[in-house]
C-alpha cells in the first residue's frame, strides 16, 4: 500500500439503520469500546439503540449524530488496525466532516460527541417538528433546481433552497415544508425523474439553520480543535483549513449553507488511486462512482466488504 494515494471519506445522517455494524462488533472489540465512549460522555446506551432501536429512537438527530459519529471512527479504527494505511486527504458528508477532523486528530472524539450532540438539539430546536422538510431531485441539472427553488421561496413566502449538490444529476432541496412540497410538484413539471421526501424532520444546510449555526458558534469557542495532521476538505467551500478558527467558521457555516459534495469529490478523487467510505451504508461509494468513473471505490460497511478490499490492497 506504499505509495499508494488513498481518500477516507466518512457518510453522514441517513446512512444510520438498527444492527448497523453488527458483524463489526462480534469480530472486532474497538467497535464497541468506540460506542462505550460515546456512551460515557453522552449519558445513555448508544449501542443499545444502534442494537434495538426503535427506528423513532435512532433517527432522533440529536441521536443520529452522536451514534453516527461513532459508527464512522468505530469502522476507521477497524481499518487502521487492519492495515494501517496513510491517506492524503479526508472529508465527509455533512455531519461525515466531524469524523474526518477526528480521523485528521483536529478535534478529540469526545469532544465530537458532545459537538455533535449539541448540534443535533440545537438543529431540531430551530424548526418545529413538521414544519421543516427535506427532498431528494434525481435526473435535472443544478441550475434549474436553484432557480425554481428560488421562484417558489419568492411565491409561497418561505424558503426552499438548493441544500446538497451530491452528484451530477442528484440533488437535495431542504426548507419549510410548504415550499419543498411546492418545489417538488414543479420540478417534477420541469422534467425531473424523481422528487422524493426524506424521512428527516430538519431542514438541514437551508437559511432556516441560522440560528442553530449561530448558537453552535457559540457553543465551540470553548471546543478545542487542532490543526489538522492530515488534509481534511470542508463541505461549505470544498477547501482545506489549517487555523482552528477557520475550521469552526467552515462547521458553523455548513449548517446553513449547502454541501457541495460533488466538488468536493472531484478535487479528492483527482490523483488518488482509491477513495473508502469508512461507516455504515455505502452511499457516499455509489456517488463517488457517479462524479468520477475512474477511481477505485469501497465501502467498508461490512466485515465481508473490509475483507474484500484489504485482498485489493494486498
Amino acid at each position: 500500500m506504499d505509495g499508494m494515494n488513498i481518500v477516507v471519506v466518512f457518510p453522514g445522517q441517513g446512512s444510520q439503520s438498527i444492527g448497523m455494524l453488527s458483524d463489526y462488533a462480534a469480530d472486532w472489540p474497538q467497535v464497541q469500546e468506540t460506542f462505550q465512549q460515546a456512551s460515557d460522555v453522552l449519558g445513555y446506551d448508544t449501542w443499545d439503540i444502534v442494537c434495538n432501536g426503535p427506528a423513532e429512537k435512532i433517527n432522533q438527530t440529536e441521536i443520529t449524530q452522536p451514534v453516527m459519529l461513532a459508527a464512522d471512527i468505530a469502522v476507521m479504527r477497524v481499518m487502521q488496525q487492519q492495515c494501517m494505511l496513510t491517506p492524503m486527504v479526508f472529508a465527509g458528508h455533512s455531519l461525515g466532516e466531524y469524523a474526518a477532523l477526528v480521523a485528521a486528530q483536529s478535534l478529540d472524539f469526545e469532544d465530537a460527541i458532545k459537538l455533535v450532540a449539541k448540534r443535533g438539539q440545537l438543529m431540531q430546536a430551530a424548526v418545529p417538528e413538521g414544519e421543516g422538510a427535506m427532498a431528494a431531485i434525481i435526473g435535472l441539472p443544478d441550475d434549474p433546481i436553484i432557480s425554481i427553488c428560488e421562484q417558489v421561496t419568492a411565491d409561497v413566502g418561505k424558503p426552499v433552497e438548493a441544500v446538497n449538490f451530491n452528484s451530477p444529476g442528484q440533488v437535495v432541496i431542504a426548507g419549510a415544508t410548504e415550499a419543498v412540497n411546492v418545489a417538488m410538484e414543479r420540478l417534477k413539471e420541469e422534467g425531473a425523474k424523481r422528487a422524493l421526501p426524506l424521512p428527516v424532520s430538519v431542514p438541514s444546510h437551508s437559511s432556516l439553520m441560522k440560528p442553530a449555526a449561530e448558537q453552535l458558534a457559540e457553543y465551540m469557542k470553548d471546543i478545542n480543535i487542532e490543526k489538522p495532521k492530515i488534509q481534511v476538505i470542508h463541505n461549505v467551500d470544498a477547501k482545506s483549513h489549517d487555523e482552528p478558527d477557520a475550521i469552526r467558521d467552515a462547521l458553523v457555516k455548513q449548517l446553513y449553507n449547502p454541501v457541495q459534495w460533488t466538488h468536493t469529490v472531484q478535487i479528492i478523487s483527482d490523483g488518488a488511486d482509491v477513495v473508502i467510505e469508512c461507516g455504515p451504508g455505502r452511499v457516499l461509494g455509489g456517488l463517488t462512482r457517479r462524479i468520477n468513473a475512474d477511481v477505485k471505490s469501497f465501502s467498508l460497511d461490512t466485515t465481508a466488504s473490509m475483507d474484500k478490499f484489504l485482498e485489493s490492497m494486498a
